[in-house]
């Protein structure tokens, strides 16, 4: 027998945080940023999308997170990470970067995140992403579950499958449709309150024993 720390991977953007490109589209009026990977399942694919836009348009990393800076959590997050956090080991497991995610970050209450980072030219323009991993958040769950962890995953978009199929117990959280519909195996839930119910119906928190 083994004992299970129970522990969450969560998404952050449509989780607790707005999209950030959503934002940046609405603020510089360009909507072909709108595109996330609630709607594209390539991530590189949807990045270099994006960069080619950036550098097209001249929208300096500065220009973003003046956007960023001017975003709030969603409403009743930071209340519910608290909670999460009061029960849980948490880690917010993102595709977002560490020059996008500071402002957000500590409007949460300084989460521990993992995520990305941005190459970023003399002109201020960003010229490259860097993943700190391939399939970064499914190396996550894999490599907490090589920890004796109980990996929880709670995600709403393409770039979170992978993480959700790699974890012990798997929510999609407020789903497009077209998610919903792809992976009907998976648990939706719509609200926190739906979240909390679910978290709560799967676990106590505690340690638990399990067979090898």
């Amino acid at each position: 027998m083994k004992e299970l720390m129970n522990i969450i991977c969560s998404d952050m953007e449509g989780i607790f945080t707005p999209e950030i490109w959503i934002n940046v589209a609405k603020k510089t009026g360009i909507d072909d940023l709108k595109l996330t990977t609630r709607d594209v399942p390539d991530y590189d694919v949807l990045m270099k999308r994006r960069l080619s836009i950036l550098h097209r348009h001249r929208i300096t990393l500065q220009n973003i997170q003046d956007v960023i800076s001017s975003m709030e959590p969603l409403h009743g997050a930071k209340s519910f990470l608290d909670w999460m956090r009061s029960k849980f080991q948490v880690i917010v497991v993102s595709d977002t970067f560490v020059e996008f995610a500071g402002p957000l970050l500590e409007k949460l209450g300084r989460p521990t995140l993992f995520c990305h980072c941005l190459t970023v030219n003399d002109e201020g323009l960003i010229v490259d992403y860097n993943l700190r991993q391939p399939e970064a958040k499914k190396q996550t769950a894999l490599s907490l579950k090589s920890l004796n962890y109980r990996v929880i995953g709670i995600g709403d978009s393409y770039n979170d499958i992978h993480m959700l199929k790699a974890s012990d117990h798997a929510i999609l959280y407020h789903p497009p449709e077209n998610v919903k519909k792809e992976y009907p195996d998976f648990p939706v839930v719509e609200n926190y309150v739906e979240l909390k119910e679910i978290l709560l119906s799967l676990t106590d928190g505690r340690c638990k024993k399990e067979s090898k």
